[in-house]
């Protein structure tokens, strides 16, 4: 038997709660390690997906640049996609349609495949491929600021987003071209006859070749880019777009010294996101870019009707201090030119979608 004296007992206690305390420190500091590795997880899985998910550039797409409401709506969505979202969704605006070769009407249909990620769009571009579309562009359905608004805020807004929504993209916001007004190089338009003969560029668009057409004009379709350099050299004869576009693009600068504002149709734009990258966002980056489409929207609806109106017509005075002879057409003016496109107006009713149509007359009507 082994006797141990009290010094060697006392050591051999001293170790053991040396060893035992030693123990437990480990112990707890595996404990709080493992505490914090919980912690860190928990934190990670809340947070809204990084860069690291996301694409380290998104493309937007606009036909026109910044000089104009239009591309202005684009280059500001941008820009408050980016501060919503503290940096994680990062645009840049591709402006001429130049992600699609400057042939704007390819635009929707590189938007549903994904080669463009955002887009501030023409519903008139964009009719080709969604027909319903091409309801802004019956002739002389909207006669004011005010019937826009009574579709793009109302009922008929409502059922061409939910439409939208079902091929590929995402709708966020109505934006506006603006009325589209008609110019040219020869004379002076106040009668359907002072068109005949005249070659007139439009956009893509079977319905503005039938407008064109129907009121004596020679429709000749091409691409904003290949428009201004035709009206240079006098290959077309004139256009029809809105003021905004006039002015910012300098079309006097062109020969295009006879305009006459007659509103025929108007063209509203709508910011779109396409569907699967909307889908790879966290929800409350979701939320941001909807937020900064709406706020870029209004923004951009406030500079397309900027002196426009009666109490500011300064857009309408500065192109007429450019050499620029402009006519206003009064309501019994416009009345021979919604004569000649009435059969313009019933065929493509028909294809727009009949109901469609009488609930944005009907809107119009009580606005």
């Amino acid at each position: 038997m082994v006797r141990w004296g009290n010094n060697q007992k006392h050591s051999l206690e001293e170790t053991m709660r040396h060893s035992q305390a030693g123990a437990a420190s480990r112990l707890a500091r595996t404990g709080a390690f493992a505490l914090l590795l919980a912690a860190v997880a928990a934190v990670t899985s809340a947070v809204p997906a990084m860069a690291a998910d996301y694409k380290a550039e998104y493309k937007l797409s606009t036909v026109v640049g910044e000089a104009f409401p239009w591309g202005f709506g684009g280059k500001r969505w941008a820009e408050l996609v980016r501060e919503k979202t503290d940096g994680r969704i990062n645009v840049k605006m591709y402006p001429g349609a130049a992600l699609v070769g400057g042939d704007q009407t390819k635009e929707f249909t590189a938007l549903r495949q994904g080669s463009i990620d955002f887009a501030v769009g023409s519903t008139i571009n964009w009719s080709p491929q969604v027909k319903e579309l091409n309801l802004f562009a019956l002739p002389f359905l909207m006669p004011d600021h005010k019937a826009i608004d009574a579709l793009t805020k109302g009922e008929v807004g409502k059922d061409l987003f939910k439409l939208l929504a079902t091929k590929d993209v995402v709708p966020l916001a109505w934006g506006e071209n603006g009325f589209r007004e008609v110019s040219n190089s020869k004379h002076a338009i106040r009668t359907p006859a002072d068109l005949k003969g005249l070659k007139i560029r439009v956009v893509g668009s079977p319905l503005f070749v039938d407008t064109m057409t129907a009121l004596g004009g020679n429709p000749a379709q091409m691409s904003w880019a290949d428009a201004q350099p035709a009206m240079a050299t006098k290959a077309v004869d004139g256009q029809e777009n809105p003021l905004g576009i006039f002015a910012a693009a300098k079309l006097h600068t062109v020969s295009q010294t006879n305009l006459t504002l007659w509103g025929y149709v108007a063209d509203p734009l709508i910011f779109v996101v396409n569907s699967k990258v909307w889908e790879s966002w966290s929800e409350a980056d979701r939320v941001a870019v909807r937020e900064a489409a709406e706020q870029a929207a209004v923004e951009e609806i406030a500079m397309a009707r900027k002196g426009l109106t009666a109490e500011d017509s300064s857009l309408i005075d500065q192109i007429k201090a450019n050499g620029v002879e402009v006519v206003t057409l009064t309501e019994a003016e416009k009345q021979p030119f919604q004569e000649a496109t009435k059969d313009v107006y019933a065929k493509w009713k028909k294809t727009v979608g009949e109901d469609l149509v009488n609930k944005a007359e009907a809107a119009i009507s009580a606005r």
